[in-house]
C-alpha cells in the first residue's frame, strides 16, 4: 500500500536505510555535472524470486566542461548485482524483520558518481525513515528519530516522531 503524504520535519534531514519493493529513486547529478543524454535519472526496487533488487538504468554523470572529452573514456559499468551480502541464516535479532519480509526490501543503491539520490516522492508500506537534527537545531534531546508507514487497523499512517529541532537552548 501506498502511505499519506510524510508530515514535513522542519530542520531535519531525512535518511533510509532499505527500501520497500516497488519503491522508485532519481538520481540527480551535482552542481556543475549534467547527465548524459537521454539517460534515466530513476531506478526502481523490483521484486524478485531470490529477493528485492534494484533495477537500474544506464546513468551517469558528465563534468560541464568537458563533457565531449568524457564520453570516450567512460565505459559502462552497469551491470545488474543483488544489492544485498549475502545474510547468513543465523541468529535472529528480536524485533528484526522476518527473513521473508527482509525480501521484500532493497539496501541502499549504488553509489554514482557525482550524483546524489533524492528520497522517494511516494513511500510504501514498511518504509522506516530516520530523521537527525541539523547542525545548530539540535539544542535539545532527542536530536534523532525514526518513522515507520505501516497499516494499523486498516489504514496506512506514520508512527509519530518523538522529537522536534530548534535551536532555542
Amino acid at each position: 500500500g501506498m502511505c499519506p503524504c510524510l508530515p514535513t520535519t522542519e530542520f531535519a534531514d531525512v535518511t533510509a536505510e532499505m527500501y520497500p519493493a516497488q519503491t522508485k529513486l532519481y538520481y540527480k547529478c551535482d552542481p556543475g555535472y549534467d547527465r548524459e543524454a537521454g539517460a534515466y535519472p530513476g531506478i526502481l526496487c523490483k521484486r524478485e524470486q531470490q529477493g528485492a533488487v534494484w533495477e537500474y538504468q544506464q546513468f551517469k554523470c558528465f563534468d560541464e566542461k568537458n563533457l565531449s572529452s568524457m564520453a570516450a573514456t567512460m565505459e559502462s559499468e552497469f551491470t545488474q548485482m543483488p544489492e544485498r551480502e549475502p545474510r547468513s541464516p543465523a541468529p535472529q535479532k528480536q524485533g528484526d524483520l522476518s527473513e521473508s519480509k527482509q525480501k521484500d526490501f532493497c539496501g541502499p543503491p549504488k553509489t554514482v558518481p557525482h550524483a546524489s539520490i533524492r528520497l522517494p516522492q511516494q513511500h510504501y508500506v514498511g518504509q522506516v525513515l530516520y530523521f537527525k537534527c541539523q547542525a545548530g537545531y539540535d539544542k535539545r534531546a532527542p536530536t534523532f528519530g525514526s518513522r515507520t508507514c505501516k497499516e494499523v487497523n486498516g489504514k496506512i499512517v506514520w508512527t509519530p516522531l518523538d522529537m522536534r529541532c530548534t535551536n532555542d537552548s
